[in-house]
């Protein structure tokens, strides 16, 4: 089975940079959103990372790397006639990229879903059921989630031999990862097929031999962050100088505050959120939840996609 036709559903932070990503190296992208406002909100996200991609690749032409790998292969040198074409291609991404509210019209010929909607269970599962019925046989669904098992969505699908999960990293031309995760009826054909295309967009993919929550990456990530948040909700220190104190001391290039911002304040308070001691005020998750939604989500500081979120990016 060759994929051609990818949809994706959600357009948020990882939604657009998926879509994008898969575009630009020729495939044919919808992305469906739920509302004529979803698809306004979505537009400078693509815009904004048309942008990364033609300034990185412009700044190419001087230089013979190292390159973000999504766009260019390290190591091989481009003329500058070669590195026009690339461009041309972002350009074409962005101008191609369909944007729908229409989930029938969306789906109708599509090889791929990926899904990134929000970190919510039960929305996931009540858009599965939606979704469902909609879908031509040869179809395969995989979830961008970044901490929910497989295991327990796929009945929902209607299709669980080809469902399974394929998670990416923030800034995925950048951080090129793809975790390709099954459960235990995920049809080893359609983890193959997917492993493919993650390859055919420039991933390398990560296969994992069995479920785990948290996958690789947020096994390590999330307590990371977590602990972050905690000594910052706790009021150990400011969130500023528990960044300082991570990058000085450890000489990584970004504190777990910005990294936060990349990730999206929503999507840490829906992971978080899902820790049933966060709905206990008294409870450090609790008072972590409290202070991401009134100082943060309430007054749209949503991260770096917003322009502010600890930090600010205008």
């Amino acid at each position: 089975m060759e994929i051609k036709n990818v949809v994706l559903i959600g357009g948020g932070v990882l939604g657009s940079q998926i879509a994008f990503q898969t575009a630009y190296k020729g495939f044919n992208v919808t992305i469906w959103l739920r509302s004529d406002a979803s698809i306004e909100r979505a537009k400078p996200k693509l815009e904004r990372l048309h942008k990364i991609y033609v300034s990185e690749l412009n700044d190419a032409k001087n230089k013979k790397g190292p390159y973000s790998p999504g766009l260019l292969q390290n190591g091989k040198e481009y003329s500058n006639d070669e590195i026009d074409t690339f461009i041309s291609n972002a350009n074409k991404a962005l101008s191609d990229i369909k944007l729908t509210t229409d989930l029938v019209d969306a789906v109708k010929d599509a090889d791929l879903i990926i899904e990134a909607l929000a970190e919510i269970p039960q929305e996931k599962i009540d858009f599965y059921k939606k979704l469902a019925p909609l879908l031509p046989e040869k179809t395969i669904i995989a979830t961008n989630s970044s901490t929910l098992l497989p295991s327990k969505l796929a009945e929902f699908t209607g299709r669980p031999e080809k469902f399974l999960a394929l998670h990416f990293a923030n800034n995925i031309w950048k951080q090129n990862t793809a975790e390709i995760m099954g459960h235990p009826n995920t049809d080893p054909k359609y983890y193959e097929i997917v492993a493919k295309f993650a390859e055919d967009i420039s991933m390398v993919p990560l296969k994992l031999k069995k479920e785990k929550d948290g996958y690789i990456l947020n096994s390590m990530l999330v307590p990371f962050l977590m602990s972050a948040q905690s000594l910052w909700a706790e009021d150990i220190a400011d969130y500023e100088t528990i960044d300082k104190t991570w990058v000085i001391a450890t000489g990584a290039p970004m504190g777990p505050f910005q990294i936060l911002d990349i990730v999206g304040i929503t999507t840490a308070y829906n992971i978080l959120t899902n820790i049933p001691a966060a709905s206990d005020p008294s409870t450090t998750y609790g008072k972590i939840a409290k202070k991401l939604k009134e100082e943060f989500i309430d007054t749209g500081k949503l991260g770096i996609n917003s322009g502010e979120g600890f930090y600010k990016y205008k």
